[in-house]
């Protein structure tokens, strides 16, 4: 089963908005879906990576002042020298209970020390759900391409 990256984050006024009831900016947490797919990607590349495009983001509902964010990255596909990471973000209550406010799809290259490609360990599916993820990845690699 492919490695899962966690990350956790409370939601601090600096990430809010001034309204009444203070929301998360998506920018902050399209930032730290950065970080966490990136981590995700270096831990399974061994190497640096560099973001080459958020593939599809998904805003399923808010996240508001003092929650806590719990978010979890995998990889989903490798190509040659790229990979594709998943992130899902969540707010977690305080006695635990999850609930997702945001899927993101990250694609990275894995870098060497002069800041060239270099090709990444393949990403071979273990479970059915991961065959699922799989095959929609090769999906959107192919509308990526057909852009």
């Amino acid at each position: 089963m492919a490695e899962i990256t966690t990350s956790v984050q409370i939601v601090l006024p600096q990430h809010c908005n001034g309204y009444k009831k203070p929301r998360l900016f998506g920018g902050q947490i399209m930032a730290w879906i950065d970080v966490v797919g990136a981590v995700a990607a270096r831990r399974y590349t061994h190497s640096a990576v560099t973001t080459v495009c958020v593939d599809n983001l998904n805003f399923l509902s808010a996240a508001y002042l003092n929650d806590t964010i719990v978010q979890e990255a995998r990889v989903t596909w490798t190509g040659r020298t790229s990979l594709e990471v998943r992130v899902d973000s969540y707010v977690e209550q305080l006695d635990g209970e999850r609930r997702r406010v945001n899927r993101a799809y990250v694609v990275f290259v894995a870098l060497d020390e002069f800041d060239q490609p270099v090709p990444v360990p393949p990403f071979e599916p273990e479970t059915d759900a991961e065959q699922r993820e799989y095959e929609a990845a090769l999906e959107r690699r192919k509308i990526r391409l057909g852009r």
